[in-house]
């Protein structure tokens, strides 16, 4: 799977993810890319605030870090988002993602 360009950029010590997230699904996780944002299912729906509290989390034990090393910038009423990272670099955010990405996507088989 290709990756977008410009989905994880440096913002000073931190980095920011453009994320489009699929609420209510029956399987949460990492599932790939949806134009130029990282694509994530998520079990909760959004009804209080319910489906943002579990991306900051599936996305903080994604990348090792605390959750409240993530915060929403902008999208917290919408699918597309802007995530912040603390002190995490594009680099580390691209490598520990990608890990995620290869495990949560399923396999074809022919």
């Amino acid at each position: 799977m290709s990756e977008p360009p410009g989905w994880v950029r440096s913002v000073g010590e931190d980095s920011v993810i453009l994320v489009h997230v699929g609420p209510g699904k029956t399987r949460a996780g990492i599932v790939g890319f949806h134009g130029p944002s990282l694509r994530v299912s998520l079990r909760a729906r959004p009804v209080g605030g319910a489906a943002n509290r579990e991306l900051l989390a599936l996305l903080a034990a994604a990348l090792g870090v605390r959750r409240g090393a993530l915060s929403i910038e902008s999208g917290l009423r919408g699918r597309d988002k802007r995530v912040r990272i603390g002190r995490l670099g594009p680099d580390v955010v691209r490598a520990r993602l990608r890990t995620a990405l290869s495990v949560d996507v399923p396999v074809g088989h022919d």
